[in-house]
């Protein structure tokens, strides 16, 4: 099974796929693990800093199989 990860990019946004819970950052983005099924992943990344969570959210988007490496999605 081929899981892709499947998002929106704003650029506009440096805060995407990131919210702010209470003082604690989470990153939320969505795999699609084929042609009808989905899973939606909500991870906090145990900061409360915005500028670490940007770097925590970006580490993890390059380290899911078939993501390209530096953040072009």
């Amino acid at each position: 099974m081929q899981v892709r990860l499947a998002v929106r990019i704003d650029a506009a946004n440096p805060d995407h796929h990131l919210w702010n819970n209470h003082g604690t950052w989470w990153i939320h983005y969505t795999l699609e693990l084929d042609s009808w099924r989905t899973k939606r992943v909500r991870r906090s990344l145990g900061t409360s800093d915005v500028s670490v969570a940007r770097e925590l959210r970006d580490a993890a988007f390059e380290s899911l199989p078939g993501v390209p490496v530096g953040g072009s999605l």
